[in-house]
């Protein structure tokens, strides 16, 4: 990866469709998450999604959730991986391990690592419907820390289940960000990335982020023009070296994400550090 050439890094993009199964259709949910941000899905595959970024001249931060508790999943860490690595100069593999698997998935995270070089991991609270400071997640940190890799959190409200009958089941309260700060206080070595405007809890998540020095935050998900002020202004100064570009795509495409971003009141000096540098030295790129 030549960072000299890419004007940006996207740190949290969705792979919803395999590239080895043939007529693989969006499902409900995502059908669903379509009529909520009011966009029409694009389900790629990997190796577009990077052709995609590479005429944007950007890299991307690929990843799946593993929302299941045991049953066969869909797109697998294993295809994102060996995607991403084929199409190295722009794509990041991320892999998605729940906490509910327990000692399996611990030994599933430690091969993705080894065997998978999978460079970070994501979680989803409400979806995987675990706090994340429950203990039964603690030994699949701890093989992320010892590896010195970061975990990425969806934090806030979330589009999945959205207007949908009782949500679809998800349940907002496991997705508060305050509860990340135990586990920066038990992981001081692993850092954190809070995904997007933790609303209604941005407020949180801007306390956890400046009294954690490894926890960072991406700004994916929502529409740059209705970012908080107070997150604009925390962006501006005391969080300037991490805060991170993120557009979650399929949901926000990153063009538009960039050209709403254009618009709003940041310091020239500072724009260079969220849409590329602050990433680059997280990943250590």
């Amino acid at each position: 990866m030549n960072l000299d050439n890419l004007v940006a890094i996207d740190v949290h993009t969705h792979a919803w469709k395999s590239a080895l199964r043939v007529g693989d259709q969006p499902t409900e949910s995502q059908q669903a998450m379509g009529s909520y941000f009011r966009y029409t899905p694009q389900h790629q595959t990997v190796p577009e999604m990077a052709e995609m970024y590479r005429k944007l001249k950007m890299a991307f931060v690929v990843f799946t959730v593993d929302g299941e508790k045991g049953a066969s999943r869909g797109l697998t860490n294993e295809e994102i991986a060996e995607l991403a690595h084929k199409n190295a100069d722009v794509a990041i593999p991320f892999a998605s391990v729940n906490p509910h698997r327990g000692a399996e998935g611990v030994k599933e995270a430690r091969r993705l690592i080894k065997d998978y070089g999978v460079r970070g991991f994501k979680f989803h609270p409400s979806v995987q419907e675990f706090y994340p400071n429950d203990r039964l997640a603690y030994p699949l940190y701890e093989a992320i820390a010892e590896a010195g890799l970061p975990a990425l959190f969806h934090t806030g409200q979330t589009g999945v289940g959205a207007q949908t009958p009782g949500g679809g089941g998800i349940r907002l309260k496991y997705s508060h960000p305050m509860l990340l700060d135990d586990v920066a206080a038990d992981f001081p070595d692993m850092p954190l990335i809070l995904a997007h405007p933790s609303f209604p809890w941005q407020e949180e998540a801007l306390s956890v982020a400046t009294h954690k020095p490894q926890v960072y935050i991406d700004l994916s998900g929502w529409s740059p023009k209705y970012f908080p002020p107070i997150l604009v202004q925390y962006a501006n100064t005391l969080l300037k070296d991490r805060i991170l570009f993120g557009s979650d795509y399929p949901v926000i495409a990153p063009e538009r994400w960039v050209a709403e971003f254009d618009k709003l009141p940041i310091k020239p000096e500072v724009r260079p550090l969220i849409m590329k540098q602050n990433a680059a030295r997280l990943l250590k790129l």
